[in-house]
């Protein structure tokens, strides 16, 4: 990658934690795109952000997108009406981004350094709060105003309550990935290293445990059906836990999920399969699968 110092990204790398980044750019492009026909896109600017874009969430009521920029140890924020950006200096190597758009306020896990940053969205102002040991995954519930952190390195979730207080919830080990679903206020959190998911009760914090497949990695919420869907790296499948029995099944999928999304509106989940190159999309009325090109190398990223 020393010839493509100013080559475009098109994906944010989510790689294991071994080889996080997939470079490491002095200047990287952050690709806007817009649907210029029914199944065509076209590249419509393209931004500069920080050294390493790890992930970027996005606030709809202000028009602001926040790229975190792991290498450079800040953010990037972009208003969407004209693409000009500033920065924000945040803690040490940060991983995980994601917006509360009911109050305005972003929140950064700083790996390196253990705690979170966060910014008021009408002022950039920062305020930071301790996390556990390796802040990794984030996660919002935008109704009830609290935010969970998983901290990889230490098998524990950080709670964070609208007045910056946080609390510490037991879960399994190396937890990465973090989802929310705010209609039952239970978040759900993908334990790598011990292979099942953890389900926090957002009242009381108590816990209990689903068994996952091998290293699941990434996790994701529909929940309009109230059903939890989690990427397993090594097993090559999804585990899909249904949110009011806590029974799961498992759909099969190609070379190393490593991101899924889903589209509340068509039922349909996207998986992001890294070694071989294409995207597993299961339809989440029946669980069937079909499979479509990604047309990227290693895929590894995933969003609706």
């Amino acid at each position: 990658m020393a010839t493509q110092d100013r080559s475009t990204i098109l994906a944010f790398s989510r790689e294991k934690r071994t080889s996080r980044w997939l470079s490491v750019l002095t200047a990287v492009s952050l690709i806007l795109l817009t649907a210029a026909a029914a199944h065509a896109q076209t590249v419509t600017s393209m931004v500069p952000v920080g050294t390493a874009p790890q992930t970027l969430a996005l606030n709809p009521v202000t028009n602001k997108i926040y790229v975190a920029n792991a290498a450079s140890n800040n953010v990037t924020v972009i208003n969407g009406a004209t693409n000009t950006t500033t920065t924000v200096n945040v803690g040490s190597s940060p991983e995980a981004i994601a917006v509360n758009p009911n109050t305005n306020k972003i929140y950064v896990s700083n790996h390196g350094s253990n705690n979170v940053t966060v910014i008021d969205g009408a002022t950039n102002a920062t305020v930071t709060v301790s996390a556990g040991n390796g802040p990794y995954g984030l996660a919002v519930n935008p109704v009830t105003n609290k935010v969970y952190v998983s901290n990889s390195d230490g098998n524990t979730v950080t709670v964070i309550d609208n007045g910056n207080n946080a609390t510490t919830v037991q879960a399994g080990t190396a937890p990465e990935s973090v989802a929310v679903n705010p209609a039952t206020n239970k978040i759900y959190v993908a334990n790598n290293g011990s292979n099942n998911v953890t389900v926090i009760d957002g009242v009381t914090n108590a816990t209990s445990t689903v068994a996952a497949g091998n290293s699941p990695i990434a996790i994701a919420v529909n929940p309009v059906t109230n059903t939890v869907y989690v990427a397993n790296i090594k097993s090559n499948n999804v585990t899909i836990i249904d949110g009011a029995t806590d029974l799961a099944s498992t759909v099969g999928t190609e070379s190393r999920p490593t991101l899924i999304a889903v589209n509340t509106v068509t039922n349909k989940i996207y998986v992001a399969n890294e070694d071989s190159g294409n995207v597993t999309v299961i339809d989440g009325a029946t669980n069937t699968t079909t499979s479509i090109p990604a047309g990227l190398i290693d895929p590894a990223a995933a969003a609706v």
